[in-house]
């Protein structure tokens, strides 16, 4: 209960002397001290019933009310049968260190108070258990994280919200938190914390503080001070990050048949599918018509594969997008209703501040309609690589960045770019598993070596004269020629559509 509350209790008939606006304090607990020094017997939060025994002087006024303040209690009562009234000295004490003083009249005894306020604790802590009992029966029902908010702030007073890492209010009341709450989730170094807007307190919590990383997290946000909450509401609020972490994780899209066929069809595009195959999956995904943009995303520390494609759903959210992880690495496909590049720009300077030494990389394609959607994921995926290049915090690479070649290679058809990719490199990665040679990996290495024979044998960390067999040993079962200009052109390209 609000030390509010006791001026409503007509039977006790106690007089707020001073602290109205510190009465939103929560009572946990009632004791009668008479020490001049009681603060080895407090824990906080306790209303303190005192008879004033140990007052003689404006001193002890001074060093008792200070040891309250230390030890945050919610509140003083003290009693008039010893000194009519409580003295000014004592009232001065209570207003520098921000104490409510409530004076109790002569004839109510301190056993009536404390047993009231326990009789009206122990009926609010019941409450509390059904309430939190009521909330696990919604759950179970499926009425969603918004009916327990509801119950929450309708039986406990507690107005909350959930918010997700960018800042979207998921769950509670309109209007959701300010803005600077939102920021405020990511930008605190350690929760749960308070932030203060227009004088108001919110405290954030984490849904899954340990298990998940910030930047792909949840929050939960409440109108006022957790450090006035009785320890069964802190209690309350874990229980409610343990329903939300459920809920959140029944909503998973990779739990629906939907998100199953998104998987699928990721799938179809990196591999060698036809390209029939892929439309028919595509059609069934419900991700709309094209153009269609790619997206690539994938964090070299920091993030796990989960938690980026997590990151990547949050950053589309309220975008029909198919999402699928392979080996490691997000991809998704977006109908263009939304600049994707902006967009993606734009959350990640959202996300910024959780993002602090995590090496996360995206890379966007151009738009392409059905049949181009494999050159789009190659394009998107180069773009990333390219992106993790730079070795920053977070990266995002879009079209107009990449290397020309990329952008004719993303328009060509799919069968005609691996017919073409087979025809120059089958052979060759035929040979290496046969003979557990390593002859693609010296290709690519003798090419962005610009044909260089000693920088090559550098890298490869073999002699000249073993590298000179390898490259003829390639171009005996290739029937090109590595000095010509057009060959090597064609290598390179072959090369970039792996």
């Amino acid at each position: 209960m609000r030390l509010r509350s006791l001026t409503t209790l007509p039977e006790l008939g106690l007089e707020l002397v001073t602290g109205e606006a510190e009465l939103d304090r929560f009572v946990r607990w009632v004791v009668t001290q008479d020490l001049v020094d009681p603060s080895r017997y407090l824990s906080g939060g306790e209303l303190v019933l005192t008879g004033l025994a140990w007052h003689r002087d404006a001193a002890d006024s001074e060093t008792f009310v200070a040891a309250l303040a230390r030890a945050r209690v919610a509140g003083l009562a003290a009693g008039d049968a010893r000194l009519g009234a409580p003295p000014d000295d004592l009232v001065q004490a209570c207003r520098r260190h921000r104490i409510p003083l409530f004076r109790v009249p002569e004839q109510v005894a301190f056993s009536t108070i404390t047993e009231r306020i326990m009789r009206a604790l122990s009926a609010e802590r019941a409450s509390d258990v059904a309430a939190l009992l009521d909330r696990h029966r919604q759950l179970v029902a499926g009425t969603g994280v918004g009916s327990v908010l509801d119950l929450v702030e309708r039986d406990l007073g507690l107005r909350g919200w959930v918010v997700s890492a960018t800042g979207r209010a998921l769950a509670g009341p309109h209007p959701g938190p300010p803005p600077q709450v939102r920021t405020a989730c990511l930008a605190e170094g350690r929760l749960p914390a308070l932030s203060t807007v227009a004088g108001q307190p919110y405290s954030i919590f984490a849904v899954d503080e340990h298990g998940t990383s910030r930047a792909a997290d949840w929050f939960l946000v409440f109108a006022g001070n957790f450090h006035d909450w009785a320890t069964e509401r802190r209690a309350m609020v874990g229980e409610l990050a343990a329903i939300v972490s459920l809920e959140r994780a029944r909503g998973d899209d990779r739990q629906s048949a939907q998100g199953r066929l998104a998987e699928e069809l990721i799938d179809l595009v990196v591999s060698d599918a036809r390209p029939a195959d892929i439309v028919a999956r595509l059609n069934l995904t419900g991700i709309g018509s094209g153009p269609y943009v790619a997206i690539a995303a994938a964090a070299a520390e920091g993030l796990r594969p989960s938690e980026v494609r997590a990151l990547v759903r949050e950053i589309l959210a309220g975008t029909a997008a198919a999402t699928g992880v392979v080996d490691g690495e997000t991809i998704a496909l977006v109908p263009t209703g939304h600049p994707p590049l902006a967009v993606v720009q734009e959350a990640l300077d959202v996300l910024a501040p959780a993002l602090t030494g995590t090496r996360l990389s995206i890379g966007v394609s151009g738009a392409v309609d059905a049949d181009g959607l494999r050159g789009a994921v190659e394009e998107a995926r180069y773009a990333r690589r390219m992106a993790a290049g730079r070795n920053q915090g977070a990266s995002v690479v879009g079209q107009d960045e990449l290397a020309t070649h990329m952008l004719l290679l993303a328009g060509v058809p799919d069968e005609v770019r691996h017919m073409f990719r087979l025809r120059l490199l089958d052979p060759l990665t035929s040979y290496d598993a046969d003979n557990g040679a390593d002859l693609v990996h010296t290709l690519h290495t003798f090419l962005h070596a610009n044909g260089s024979w000693t920088r090559s044998a550098e890298l490869l960390h073999v002699h000249v004269n073993t590298l000179r067999y390898r490259i003829a040993r390639i171009e005996e079962l290739t029937g090109r020629d590595l000095s010509r200009l057009a060959d090597r052109v064609d290598f390179f390209l072959a090369l970039a559509l792996r």
